[in-house]
């Protein structure tokens, strides 16, 4: 079922409409627009390249190679999907500035990084390197981009600095900062983009930039150590009950599809408007949840034997135990809002991996992103 109104970010619904007129993906915005994507082997990456693709995009992709193995880009065949596939390393400016170069995008994307919190802490120096300096590398190639190009630097929810005991939802003018490595990478990204955009990106004459910040996004095909959905699917898959650290921690859970549909939405407003640049939230139509209960909602959308056990042990990383985004900026000047309820977005991010599991051949896991996307895109319209 989809929720009926919209978290303001403070708990109070925003009923479908208010402010502004609502906004959906427009797949004739999309068709044959050269949309340039970093971070395309990637989890979210590999859905937006499906979502990109689908709409008759040309997608220009620049990555390392897939993380994980199983990976949803290699699952799915999306090489097949692109018109062009780069094999790189953001930190490579040189390579970075050629590819960008090459593929004269209108759109660019960028979604490279490193995104888990306990790899920051193994390896603070490359976490630094790939998600602030990364990031430069980016936007500086972006210079050289015809006016009529827009941009946007993808986040996330980490980039804002902890306060302590105050849960208030986080706003987009709250202050950065991080505790841990991964987090402080996060709002160096944003502090970046926010000086490219104020140095580079504000004229009449310039590409347009904006920075989307996301929560925790669930959904088939993430296979990344020490993440919560993906360490269910791999113990449901097996028969074995889920060991569950930290079941009191509360994040702002969402499908992956519902910030993707964001960022669109919010390239599509850019490349209309100007005013549109700077930093968005995009979070779920429900406030903000904790572990346990999304655990409960994933045993049960498996069924059979799932099972999962709360660990009291402490995990060797410091992470925030509350996290809940504000997101009536989106909601009242670009007019997008979350539509899924945690029992639907659960159970899209289930039915994916158990068909997975049950050795589905590419063509039907394709069909089933595919489906999911669609049917997503079908709930969104106004």
């Amino acid at each position: 079922m989809t929720a009926q109104a919209t978290s303001s970010g403070h708990g109070q619904p925003v009923p479908a409409g208010s402010g502004t007129a609502r906004r959906a993906v427009d797949p004739a915005f999309w068709r044959g627009r050269r949309v340039f994507l970093t971070g395309h082997t990637g989890f979210k990456g590999s859905w937006l390249t499906c979502w990109l693709s689908e709409m008759g995009a040309q997608v220009t992709g620049f990555s390392l190679p897939p993380a994980t193995d199983p990976s949803m880009f290699d699952t799915l065949s999306l090489r097949d999907r692109l018109a062009v596939h780069h094999l790189g390393d953001i930190r490579d400016a040189d390579a970075l500035r050629r590819a960008i170069a090459a593929a004269e995008p209108d759109v660019v994307i960028h979604m490279a990084a490193q995104p888990i919190i306990s790899v920051g802490y193994e390896d603070p120096v490359g976490t630094f390197a790939t998600n602030a300096m990364g990031t430069v590398h980016l936007l500086d190639a972006c210079r050289s981009l015809p006016a009529e190009a827009v941009i946007l630097v993808v986040s996330s929810d980490k980039c804002y600095l902890e306060r302590g005991g105050d849960h208030a939802p986080y706003r987009e003018d709250d202050p950065l900062g991080g505790y841990d490595p991964y987090s402080a990478s996060k709002a160096a990204t944003e502090v970046v983009a926010h000086a490219y955009l104020k140095s580079f990106f504000s004229g009449d004459r310039t590409p347009r930039m904006a920075s989307g910040r996301a929560g925790n996004v669930v959904g088939g095909g993430d296979w990344a150590v020490n993440r919560l959905v993906p360490d269910m699917a791999r113990a449901f898959a097996r028969g074995e009950p889920v060991v569950v650290r930290n079941p009191k921690a509360t994040r702002p859970w969402q499908h992956v599809i519902e910030p993707l549909s964001g960022y669109l939405v919010l390239l599509q407003a850019l490349a209309e408007d100007a005013a549109f640049a700077g930093g968005w939230n995009f979070g779920p139509a429900v406030r903000s949840l904790p572990v346990a209960e999304v655990v409960r909602h994933a045993v049960a959308a498996w069924g059979g034997d799932a099972s999962a056990a709360m660990s009291s042990a402490t995990q060797e990383w410091r992470e925030a135990p509350v996290l809940e985004l504000d997101c009536s900026r989106a909601a009242e000047r670009l007019g997008w809002q979350g539509i899924l309820d945690i029992e639907t977005t659960i159970g899209m991010t289930m039915d994916w991996y158990k068909s997975f599991s049950r050795a589905g051949s590419a063509t039907a896991m394709m069909d089933l992103t595919l489906r999911q996307i669609d049917d997503y895109a079908r709930r969104a319209q106004p």
